[in-house]
């Protein structure tokens, strides 16, 4: 991906390519968000002309990206920087969250437009609300996963790319901090995007455990452990066992302790906050199998579990210092002579049985021993993450992800760092009435609810199962996961989504307050 500086003197960088002039709309036309000064050595307008942009369809609209070449170009002359007007709404909605999304997405439609080869520097607006550090941030995230690409199977050279993305503001100590943080968040955005579009074939559940040990592997304030078969039958983790029973690859059981040299601390307390995600490294649909185009994008059925390993990685890169334990079932889900069939029982980590129905309803099998060994651990709150039902997609869409959970403070929390960090959330109801739907005639509870009635809420209902009176939050992404156009900063394919809401949420002092203070029956 595209590198990410700050500039804290005047001048300009070697070999601009372009800059970036974040412009508002208004009834009088498109006006200029910064001052003429705000970029040195480039002749940038002071005022623009309403009727000439009209008639270039420009209005300053958030995200609409108008480039002014250069006239040097056709000359011969030396190279001037090309101007590029960003778009980003009007100046009163260019506030609180909503107006760091409009940063996000402004930076992604510059990167997208400035051209290949050399830097492009944008110059940052005001954000109403927003700290400056955090305007730069949301620049960085936006601008670096704009260029992200997965090239590593193309037999051609991809296209170069610009070679860096420079952000200038008016406190650069402030700026070059926020930048960082936004470029860092982007690199593990970034990790979970290449885990999920990395084809089953060459990520099996062996692989993706040895990924992990490896990325983590130089970091003393992170631990991994990985289970094998062996491991996992002595632990009597029987939906993950049960889910693998299909594939000749063994399924894995990672466990990543992320213990900060100074975790927070208050009163005498250090929160503990554990993450679970789903790892289905390919899901077929077991005996239960799905059609030809079902399976076209199933080596993404492990997101979850690539958004919560990133966000761990992230947090510990940043300092975090609340301290986490994640937890990653990893298995394919395939038909086989040995595969589970529909009507076998599964017991569980935690004793509780479960009829399986539908061998394709099999991530909730996996996430019963993934959250039954979370709760084990004594953590303060627990979160998974998850590709789940294809009914959040029907209730919510591509872009809302599905949210869940056994205690209203804790899922507003959720909801508001989604805000916060461009991943939109859903709350919906825990009704109790559906546990109904999830009733077995043979064992504690089968794997589906009823056809075409509130499959996302049926679903957590199990999961709601195995975590006892531990706050929990389930987020469904199984939407937002992934994309299938090239829009605003995501690539088609794999979106990383949910990794920066879990940073927002692991690196928030309030948030690890909360944890640690919140009372307790």
């Amino acid at each position: 991906m595209i590198d990410v500086t700050t500039l804290s003197a005047a001048g300009l960088p070697a070999e601009l390519a372009a800059v970036g002039v974040p412009v508002h709309s208004s009834g009088d036309g498109p006006v200029v968000a910064i001052d003429r000064g705000g970029v040195d050595g480039v002749d940038l307008p002071a005022v623009l002309d309403a009727r000439w942009c009209e008639r270039q369809g420009f209005t300053g609209k958030a995200a609409q990206i108008l480039v002014l070449r250069s006239p040097n170009a056709a000359t011969g002359a030396a190279p001037a920087p090309d101007v590029v007007l960003v778009g980003l709404g009007p100046v009163a909605a260019l506030a609180g969250d909503k107006g760091r999304e409009t940063v996000r997405r402004a930076a992604a439609g510059f990167v997208r437009s400035a051209g290949s080869g050399g830097t492009a520097l944008l110059a940052l607006p005001d954000v109403a609300g927003v700290p400056a550090a955090d305007v730069a941030a949301a620049a960085a995230e936006g601008g670096s996963l704009a260029s992200y690409r997965f090239d590593g199977y193309r037999s051609a050279d991809p296209s170069p790319g610009l070679s860096a993305l420079v952000l200038r503001g008016g406190d650069p100590v402030a700026v070059a901090e926020g930048a960082a943080r936004g470029a860092q968040v982007a690199r593990s955005v970034a990790l979970a995007r290449d885990l999920v579009n990395e084809p089953a074939g060459s990520l099996t559940p062996e692989r993706f455990a040895d990924v992990v040990s490896e990325r983590f592997a130089s970091n003393p304030a992170i631990s991994v452990e990985v289970w094998d078969e062996a491991r996992i039958t002595d632990e009597r983790l029987g939906g993950l066992l049960g889910v693998a029973a299909g594939s000749e690859r063994p399924p894995r059981l990672v466990r990543v302790e992320y213990r900060p040299d100074d975790p927070f601390e208050f009163d005498g307390r250090v929160p503990h906050l554990a993450l679970v995600g789903k790892g289905i490294t390919f899901d077929s649909g077991g005996l239960s199998i799905k059609p030809a185009a079902g399976m076209e994008t199933m080596k993404t059925d492990m997101g979850g579990a690539a958004a919560v390993l990133a966000a761990l990685e992230a947090v510990a890169a940043m300092g975090g210092r609340t301290p986490i334990t994640a937890w990653a079932p990893m298995t394919e889900n395939l038909p086989s002579g040995t595969a589970i069939k529909p009507g076998d029982v599964l017991t569980t980590r935690s004793g509780k049985t479960i009829e399986v129905l539908n061998t394709d309803a099999e991530g909730r099998l996996i996430l019963a021993d993934g959250l039954a060994l979370a709760v084990e651990a004594g953590p303060d709150a627990v979160i998974d993450l998850a590709t789940l039902t294809g009914a959040a997609v029907v209730a919510l869409g591509k872009e809302i992800a599905g949210l869940l959970g056994n205690d209203e403070e804790l899922v507003a929390t959720v909801q508001a760092a989604g805000a916060r960090a461009g991943e939109p959330l859903w709350p919906l109801p825990l009704h109790e009435d559906y546990s109904a739907h999830i009733e077995s005639e043979v064992a504690d509870m089968k794997n589906t609810g009823r056809p075409g009635q509130a499959g996302t809420i049926s679903a957590a209902l199990l999961l709601q199962e195995f975590v006892s009176d531990v706050p929990w939050a389930h987020l469904d992404i199984a939407g937002p996961s992934r994309t299938d156009d090239n829009r605003g900063y995501n690539s088609k394919g794999g979106t990383g989504f949910g990794v920066r809401t879990l940073v927002a949420l692991a690196t928030s002092e309030e948030f690890a307050r909360w944890l640690a203070t919140r009372p307790r029956d």
